[in-house]
């Protein structure tokens, strides 16, 4: 496992991405999600990626618990702000489970959209809490979409002011789509970026200008979402492949699959270049996978090891 820098931060090439340990789509036991973590550490992962928003708080408990015994310089943790964990007792009560959202955790809490300074305050507060730190390394505003006012405004100055404070290392901003997070490389004091399916071997919108801007401003870059919702995770692209979280059309499948061919041609696999291809930008400082299962872990380790020749970037890059 190789390293990069973050703004002065040393991380792992491929980072963990725990929104699985949150429950995601379905339930995971404690026991299989610790031994994600710990497969994922044996294999030199440094960085871990979770947030309040990936089952209420189950996957920042499950992460804190895991890193608990490890030495604490030795890894990054980042989590993100935005949607604030507000306690639901009569939920919890009824044994609901959160799975409006995605995640089969229980219903402990209800989120509430919070950009102001004394949300991210609270939330980070919860955070610490959960995970059992002393300090975040990075945290990201979440999914800021259709809260941008607040979120240029009075969520960057919180940030800001936490990292003034030594409570947070580096800040940023994570989003599905490249043009806001552009803007906030452009116009505000930030660290980094986290661009879910838009720095990928299908997807190349960030490309365009935030990559770019990135590199002038100095402004680190973490891909994340790299297999495009499941698209590139299989050698073989099936046609019912999901797509930005729901079903791909067809001519993504007929993109998809032309990308497998190269692969197939070259002795490769679509998912060993979706894992490689971000890292090939030197402005991004890690990959951040979702992993639930120890062996999902080796999967991961095993794509990002694999040969990949030069002829087969090439032909790739043209497709």
């Amino acid at each position: 496992m190789h390293d990069r820098m973050l703004r002065g931060i040393v991380v792992s090439e491929i980072g963990f991405g725990a929104a699985q340990l949150g429950n995601l789509y379905r339930a995971t036991s404690d026991a299989d999600a610790r031994a994600a973590v710990d497969a994922a550490w044996d294999g030199g992962i440094r960085y871990f990626d979770t947030a309040p928003h990936y089952g209420v708080g189950l996957s920042e408990r499950r992460l804190g618990e895991a890193l608990r015994d490890r030495p604490r310089e030795q890894f990054v943790v980042s989590t993100k702000v935005g949607r604030l964990l507000v306690p639901t007792p009569e939920r919890a009560a009824a044994g609901l489970l959160d799975d409006d959202n995605g995640f089969a955790a229980p219903a402990t809490h209800r989120r509430e959209w919070d950009f102001s300074r004394d949300g991210i305050l609270r939330s980070i507060e919860g955070s610490l809490e959960r995970l059992g730190l002393g300090h975040i390394d990075i945290v990201y505003l979440h999914d800021p979409d259709e809260h941008g006012e607040a979120a240029f405004t009075t969520g960057v100055r919180a940030l800001i002011e936490l990292r003034d404070q030594g409570v947070v290392r580096a800040v940023g901003a994570g989003m599905n789509q490249a043009p806001m997070l552009t803007r906030f490389i452009e116009e505000c004091d930030i660290d980094v970026v986290m661009v879910a399916g838009r720095h990928t071997l299908l997807d190349r919108t960030a490309q365009e200008e935030l990559l770019p801007r990135a590199r002038e401003r100095g402004v680190a870059v973490v891909a994340a979402a790299v297999y495009n919702s499941g698209l590139l995770s299989m050698p073989t692209v099936p046609d019912d492949a999901t797509y930005d979280y729901g079903p791909a059309p067809a001519d993504v499948i007929s993109r998809a699959r032309r990308l497998a061919e190269v692969c197939a041609r070259h002795g490769v696999t679509l998912p060993e270049a979706a894992v490689q291809y971000p890292l090939r930008e030197e402005t991004v400082a890690s990959v951040v996978v979702g992993m639930r299962t120890a062996a999902q872990v080796e999967s991961t380790l095993a794509r990002y090891a694999a040969e990949i020749p030069e002829a087969a970037w090439r032909e790739l890059e043209s497709v």
